[in-house]
């Protein structure tokens, strides 16, 4: 049932109005005037808003202008005793949906409430759809400090060939949507990309993920399954931390690479596969290969073309556009209005530490959004800058106890990294009341790696 607001100051008006709607089964709420109209307006939230336009305390016009910045998807039909041309051309350049006169006639009034009601309802489809194909949508890869230009450039020089790719880099920094532009602007674009994230899968399982499996292969292989190799021919597969492969199927890709060819796990049957294969890993690794990890023979068959993804606290310059950028998706997804980042406030954000990299960033930015006020300032950027709600002073954060972690208790940087995520962890999943698939999506991991890393840390809910 649409929700509708009555503002006039005069009784019988609204009194004519809310019989009218509430007949044709509206919910209707009315007021007197505009100041408190449009708290009603910010507090409980309305479809559509009838309002006069001569009004004691607030003009109808004050009124119009105020909500639209404020709830610029709410329709307002602009009512008057003393319409005039000039009087509606002014409420429609002001936004108002359409504008009648008093007293109002019963058909045109009806008509134009459901027109009205139905262009909200488009308007709210449309974004929504929009939101939608903005996350299928390859976003760019944003910057301009020397280390991403280079990034551009080597993305363009490789992309049209078949060549593979390794690329190094901290977690969080942009591997993955590097991966994405060398599929989008290689020559397989029509086809799939399928990204495979190896540290979220068992190792036992690994091989089946990659290759697929035959039916009664092992206990739980109910049915035939197709794998990551096949479902990628023709197109590119990503495999995402392939640091953190096993031995065993580090020698399955290797022979893939070597021969074009697999073998679904219980079968015998080679099937040939026609694969692109670019390979992420935030992990050194030939130091991998030294501790007998990692194959040497498969690193070079992976390596042709290495692309190293510099961490964010070595491309500071780029913090500014890509907080204004993410500052800006995050409001449009929120509905609201865009907020204005002060330069101290990118100053301090360029201060920070910078551990988690571009998806930290858009964390914070997103905190800073829900936090602040309609500017983001460096107070603020100091004050919810932690996920733990302390403050960070870039200038003593080595001393102050007040950080948000106590440097002593920390011997090795792994030690401090991981407290760091435990804690990021914990206050995504507060924030979206324990809803693990949300909070997988929202921090860009997936299900069965959040579930690994809860585990790992020993998170429960409190009740």
């Amino acid at each position: 049932m649409a929700k509708i607001l009555i503002i006039d100051d005069e009784r019988a008006i609204r009194n004519t109005l809310r019989e009218i709607l509430e007949y044709e089964d509206y919910k209707v709420d009315d007021i007197d005037n505009g100041t408190d109209g449009l708290e009603m307006i910010k507090n409980i939230g309305y479809d559509l808003v009838l309002c006069d336009i001569k009004m004691n305390r607030m003009d109808g016009m004050e009124v119009l202008t105020s909500a639209q910045q404020s709830h610029p998807d709410v329709p307002f039909i602009m009512i008057s005793g003393h319409g005039t041309v000039e009087t509606a051309i002014e409420a429609s350049k002001k936004g108002a949906f359409d504008f009648i006169s008093k007293p109002p006639d019963l058909n045109k009034l009806l008509i134009t409430v459901r027109n009205a009601l139905e262009r909200k309802v488009l308007v709210t489809e449309t974004k929504e759809l929009k939101q939608k194909v903005s996350k299928f949508k390859t976003r760019e890869i944003l910057g301009n400090s020397n280390a991403i230009l280079k990034v551009k450039e080597t993305i363009d020089r490789v992309a049209p060939t078949d060549a593979r790719v390794l690329i190094t880099g901290a977690n969080g920094s942009g591997k993955e949507l590097v991966a994405r532009w060398l599929h989008e602007k290689s020559n397989r674009a029509s086809g799939t990309l399928i990204e495979v994230n190896c540290a979220a899968i068992p190792s036992e399982l690994i091989e089946s993920e990659l290759f697929g499996h035959e039916k009664g292969s092992f206990t739980s292989a109910i049915k035939q399954r197709i794998g990551k190799f096949e479902q990628a021919s023709g197109g590119t597969i990503f495999l995402d931390e392939i640091g953190d492969m096993s031995l065993s199927a580090q020698a399955k890709v290797l022979r893939a690479l070597q021969e074009n060819k697999i073998t679904r796990v219980g079968g015998e049957k080679e099937i040939e596969v026609n694969v692109r294969v670019i390979a992420a890993t935030n992990k050194d690794l030939l130091k991998e290969i030294d501790a007998g990890n990692f194959r040497m023979d498969l690193y070079h068959r992976l390596n042709v073309i290495h692309i190293h993804v510099a961490p964010l606290i070595e491309r500071k310059d780029d913090i500014t556009m890509l907080s204004e950028t993410f500052c800006e998706e995050i409001c449009t997804d929120y509905g609201m209005p865009i907020k204005k980042i002060t330069a101290g406030a990118h100053e301090a954000l360029k201060a920070l530490p910078w551990t988690g990299n571009i998806r930290e960033l858009r964390n914070v930015i997103e905190r800073l959004i829900i936090l602040s006020e309609k500017i983001i300032t460096e107070d603020d950027v100091r004050a919810f800058s932690n996920p733990t709600g302390s403050i960070y002073n870039p200038t003593n954060h080595i001393e102050n106890t007040n950080s948000g972690f106590d440097f002593d208790n920390f011997s090795k940087f792994q030690d401090f990294k991981d407290n760091a995520e435990m804690e990021f962890i914990k206050f995504k999943l507060e924030k979206n009341n324990w809803n693990v698939s949300k909070t997988a999506e929202d921090i860009d991991i997936q299900r069965s790696h959040l579930y690994s890393k809860i585990e790992k840390f020993g998170l429960k809910r409190t009740e």
